[in-house]
């Protein structure tokens, strides 16, 4: 990407004032990550919320809630940020917190949709919150998705953990692959595209996947968001254990990687098309 230099102080200054105060840019943000289930304490049942704050720590949106009454009490990080009444009742009738168009649910477990642990995607359009009403559009700048989840081991204690991501909201694309500061979520990526760029420039970017499950007992689920030409698995120790060209024409469609021949432990994912190469790690489980 080709960089402009601008000499003129004032200019500079004239200029981020004008994105500050003015730039609305309208497009689509989206997270896509991975949570493994704890092993050491063993997770049983999941709760979980997403929501986006500004630069200065503001509440803009909510844009998933999963709890049930009766684990209405795990997501206080959340509840004090989402304007609930009480915020250790986040799931009580009348207690105001703000879901507006937000994905909302029970407690996850094995069995629900999503379920308690693996991928998970939320998408956000860039606008806040006016009364109970999608509102408008945002300024641009930098933001930070939040999540905090909260389970329950076998020996009904409860766990919790809050981590945060910034992405910058503007003209041009942007596509991230943060490392998480917390073990309990892995492959994260995301990315904002405008609208008046559409999805397509994703392709200008490194390779941007999501893979599933994490761990996995052999069969890695690996979902293309854009060009990946090759991709390679490497051990812990550096050594090559797996090889694969793609087509050039395998945007938005899923691959599979077979590593049951393995053994267990930590492997490298690392994947390349023209723009850069992207690397995830994973955890095979047999």
């Amino acid at each position: 990407m080709k960089k402009t230099v601008i000499n003129s102080l004032s200019a500079v200054i004239l200029g981020l004032f004008s994105v500050v105060s003015f730039a609305q840019t309208a497009g689509t943000f989206t997270i896509t990550y991975n949570q493994p289930q704890p092993t050491s304490p063993a997770g049983v049942k999941n709760v979980y919320a997403v929501w986006i704050e500004n630069a200065a720590g503001t509440f803009i949106k909510t844009k998933a809630r999963y709890v049930s009454t009766s684990t209405d009490d795990h997501l206080p990080s959340w509840g004090a940020k989402a304007g609930c009444t009480n915020a250790v009742a986040v799931a009580s009738s009348g207690n105001n917190c703000s879901v507006t168009d937000a994905l909302t649910g029970a407690t996850r477990t094995a069995t629900t949709t999503p379920t308690a642990y693996g991928a998970k995607s939320v998408t956000w359009d860039g606008k806040n919150v006016v009364g109970t009403t999608n509102g408008t559009t945002v300024a641009d700048g930098i933001y930070k998705i939040w999540i905090e989840s909260s389970w329950v081991d076998s020996g009904s204690n409860n766990h919790q953990v809050v981590t945060s991501f910034s992405f910058t909201k503007g003209p041009t694309v942007q596509h991230l692959t943060p490392t998480s500061p917390s073990t309990y979520f892995n492959t994260v990526v995301l990315d904002w595209i405008p609208t008046a760029l559409g999805i397509n420039d994703v392709v200008n970017s490194e390779p941007a996947v999501v893979i599933y499950p994490v761990p996995s007992s052999g069969i890695f689920n690996i979902d293309l968001k854009n060009e990946v030409k090759d991709i390679k698995v490497y051990n812990l120790l550096g050594q090559t254990v797996y090889s694969q060209q793609f087509d050039s024409n395998n945007a938005t469609t899923t691959k599979q990687i077979d590593l049951s021949n393995l053994s267990n432990g930590n492997y490298i994912f690392s994947l390349t098309n023209e723009n850069g190469t992207s690397n995830y790690e994973v955890i095979l489980r047999k």
